[in-house]
């Protein structure tokens, strides 16, 4: 009617019911519902007591291993079921599910008496038939197998289907089917063996319960990997929460798995993750690059405070305190935001994710800011400054405070050291943009706002050198 709401798998049942011409009438079936033994993880099944007039009715749906070995007669011709016949039952669920059906098998028992513990009512079923019920994987979600893969992220496949179900999804959206784990197999794993087997490949773990998935959880990261949970269901709930990250689905997920998860999808679209990890790696990229930025003048600011204090005085300050104040809180404070703004590096979706024990700032980026971009800017600024005035007659212990007659001298080699600090900033945001690609492969002048940026940092730079007002504060 469109106005249903509850488990997709009812939902579908109820479908097809009504394709076969039965009207149902939920509120009077509920109305007859004298008692009702509630699915379980754990046997995979469940079952509702009708009564009907006189007698009443035991209906019955679940897995098939967990319905047939209950059962006593076929429906049709209520003669006992022989080995054969179990055979061959067995045999058309494993077609069905080969070509990716889930298979739910269904029994009733009709009688006089019923209502009671679950042994008792399930016991002397009448075997009834299989329905195959099908989720057809999106059309997207084997191009979003394949970019994890291209990413260097492997995905698991957990699921309560039968393992023939769960190979034949798998496959088809480009999941690894070579290793398939079922409940038995993995009951019979030591911790040891389950974190080897997902630390070195893809499984397919099929009739999984919630231990079993939040068994799988603590094994994967038991070998140091990032885990990352799907789920919609109540089962799924303990994983979700024990997880990375939990992702659960908006639309058809249930409230306890949204409660538990870190974070919900709401158009219960697996691609949609695939997109969330285009859009993180660059940010978390980009605070590694204003972090190269801002590391790397530190250098030729401090250098000069060494060169005055290892030589007793005799070499003057190359900067003063207020000239550092206007390159940390000015000069830099637009290109560094605008580096926010870069756009993707071209392969960020190519290389592998970084190690769990990998911290934000890293030896590399460390000599890249400090040993390569700085050094080399502390050269050059002190040198400029060193240059400037041994050209004006300098040599190491002579004044150049005020009133002596190479202080001119000192405040234009101090501008010197100042707007080569600039300069070099402006070299650094350039080289900071990319860590894997080259300048040209993302556009010189694509990053518009770190171009206003710069200009603003020159323009502040000049007025801070040429401004009267602005010479006498900043000694330059």
């Amino acid at each position: 009617e469109g106005s249903l709401q509850g488990d997709p798998t009812e939902l579908a049942l109820l479908e097809y019911v009504g394709t076969a011409g039965e009207e149902s009438d939920l509120a009077d079936l509920a109305s007859h519902v004298v008692a009702r033994h509630r699915f379980d993880a754990t046997v995979r099944r469940m079952s509702v007591v009708i009564e009907s007039g006189s007698a009443v009715v035991v209906l019955m749906k679940g897995a098939l291993e967990s319905v047939l070995p209950l059962c006593t007669t076929s429906a049709g011709s209520d003669v006992p079921l022989t080995e054969p016949m179990r055979t061959e039952i067995t045999a058309s669920a494993a077609r069905m599910a080969a070509m990716g059906y889930r298979i739910l098998a269904l029994a009733d028992r009709a009688g006089s008496v019923a209502g009671g513990a679950r042994a008792e009512d399930e016991t002397d079923m009448r075997f009834v038939g299989l329905v195959g019920l099908i989720d057809p994987p999106r059309p997207d979600a084997a191009e979003a197998v394949r970019r994890c893969h291209q990413a260097g992220i492997r995905v698991h496949m957990i699921t309560g289907d039968a393992a023939l179900t769960a190979s034949a999804v798998a496959e088809e959206v480009g999941i690894d089917v070579s290793v398939v784990v079922d409940d038995q197999k993995l009951a019979a794993m030591t911790d040891e063996q389950l974190s080897t087997l997902v630390g070195h490949g893809e499984v397919v773990f099929a009739r999984a319960s919630p231990q079993d998935k939040l068994r799988i959880a603590h094994a994967v990261r038991s070998v140091g990997e990032v885990f990352a949970m799907t789920g919609d269901g109540v089962n799924d709930a303990p994983a979700l929460r024990y997880a990375d990250i939990g992702i659960a689905m908006g639309r058809g997920g249930t409230d306890v798995a949204r409660e538990a998860a870190s974070m919900v999808l709401t158009d219960d679209d697996f691609a949609t993750i695939v997109r969330a990890l285009e859009s993180g790696r660059p940010v978390y990229a980009h605070i590694r690059k204003l972090i190269v930025y801002v590391f790397a003048h530190a250098i030729p600011e401090i250098v000069p405070f060494l060169l005055f204090a290892l030589s007793g005085g005799a070499i003057p300050l190359g900067i003063t305190g207020m000239q550092i104040l206007a390159v940390d809180l000015g000069t830099e404070t637009l290109p560094a935001l605008a580096l926010g703004r870069e756009r993707a590096e071209p392969g960020a979706m190519d290389r592998p994710p970084r190690a769990r024990s990998e911290h934000i700032i890293t030896p590399g980026i460390l000599l890249r800011s400090w040993g390569l971009l700085g050094l080399v800017s502390a050269v050059l600024t002190t040198s400029a400054f060193l240059i400037h005035l041994r050209l004006a007659g300098w040599s190491p212990g002579m004044e150049t405070d005020v009133g002596s007659p190479l202080h001119h001298t000192y405040l234009e080699a101090t501008s010197i050291t100042f707007l080569g600090i600039v300069l070099c900033q402006v070299g650094t945001a350039f080289a900071a943009r990319t860590t894997h690609a080259s300048l040209r492969q993302i556009g010189v002048f694509s990053n518009r706002p770190l171009l206003w940026g710069i200009a603003f940092e020159l323009l502040v730079a000049g007025s801070i050198i040429y401004a009267p007002p602005l010479q006498a504060v900043f000694s330059t």
